[in-house]
């Protein structure tokens, strides 16, 4: 027997914060005054993320989708951690205050931080935007993923926040799994992935900090200025091969603008916004970290990693519990994005 699940109402959905979290909120964080309202911060299709504004202040409250989740996914617990290590760091991130991993709050475990004013972009043409503007993003997410890198985990505290070397076979293993644990349909395409991504495996580098989906959408520029002011969604980052984390990035170089968000068929000498070979050489100067040798196998794995995520979107889709009421849609992509690393591949060899 098959069916759709009924959605699961959400405790924060109201707008007013309820009991148990005004509670929360009064205890654990500093100066919090209340009433807050709550209202849901549109885009993104992971973790449930509510803006908090209260007498004392706005906050943002992050918290895992309700009902049942993929084994080591939507870790906001480890977001909370790195956020919290990175507060002394040149990374720029939000204040945090404090986790809650009492279920009975807010229906799951959530953390809040402090609001950053700044400006959230999702098309990383920038059509709204003057050349120099684009110009000095790009330049500005290029530097900071390059700081990101430089960072050293053991001098701030995260020389445990994963595991030192394998992160390529791990990734490899880690994507396959999730991607099976959400399959819906036949999709040969990430069949392809699944078997040519162990075969051409380079070795592994240096292990630093990976943020694990640095893009355009996940960090906040300054109301103003072109430059970021804090760095987001960190539920994926842990220790691992910079290369990879980067060529995670550099992706967008290489999907259309109607599949995922891309810069392909863009003029980019016209935009001001860099070269996909400029931009990753400017990053190996600053980073010291160079993936050009491997870019291949780097942009396979990367877009293979993203088909497994709207994969799992496509799953909750269908098992009522995602974050966003566009989810069906996003999961569709899952093919034309594995296809598209498929092209990669076969253009390369």
């Amino acid at each position: 027997m098959t069916g759709v699940s009924a959605p699961i109402r959400d405790p924060l959905e109201d707008g007013a914060a309820p009991p148990a979290l005004e509670a929360w909120l009064e205890a654990n964080v500093a100066g919090y005054r209340g009433p807050a309202t709550l209202d849901k911060i549109s885009g993104g299709q992971s973790n449930p993320t509510y803006r908090a504004t209260a007498p004392s202040g706005r906050y943002v409250l992050r918290r895992k989708p309700l009902g049942e989740t993929l084994p080591s996914a939507h870790a906001v617990d480890r977001e909370f951690r790195v956020l919290k290590a990175l507060a002394a760091t040149d990374v720029p991130v939000p204040p945090v205050h404090a986790l809650c991993e009492d279920h009975t709050v807010a229906g799951q475990m959530f953390y809040v931080m402090d609001m950053v004013p700044g400006r959230v972009f999702w098309d990383p043409r920038l059509p709204d935007l003057s050349g120099q503007e684009r110009a000095g993003i790009f330049a500005s997410m290029n530097e900071t993923i390059a700081a990101i890198h430089r960072l050293d985990p053991a001098a701030v505290g995260l020389d445990d926040f994963g595991k030192h070397g394998g992160y390529l076979e791990r990734q490899i293993n880690r994507w396959t799994r999730q991607y099976r644990a959400s399959e819906t349909e036949p999709n040969a395409a990430m069949e392809r992935l699944i078997e040519w991504l162990p075969q051409n495996r380079p070795a592994e580098g240096e292990t630093r900090l990976v943020h694990g989906d640095y893009r355009l959408d996940n960090v906040l520029i300054h109301p103003t200025e072109p430059k970021i002011v804090a760095v987001l969604d960190w539920e994926l980052s842990t220790l691992g091969d910079p290369r990879a984390d980067f060529a995670y990035h550099a992706m967008t170089w290489r999907f259309a603008p109607d599949l995922f968000r891309g810069l392909e068929g863009a003029d980019l000498a016209a935009l001001s916004i860099p070269a996909e070979e400029a931009y990753v050489a400017r990053y190996a100067e600053r980073s010291g970290f160079d993936p050009r040798a491997d870019w291949t196998f780097f942009l396979a794995l990367s877009m293979f990693r993203i088909a497994a995520i709207v994969q799992g979107i496509a799953k909750r889709a269908l098992d009522g519990t995602a974050a966003n009421a566009d989810a069906a849609e996003v999961g569709a992509k899952c093919r034309p994005i594995a296809e598209r690393a498929c092209q990669i591949i076969e253009h390369a060899g």
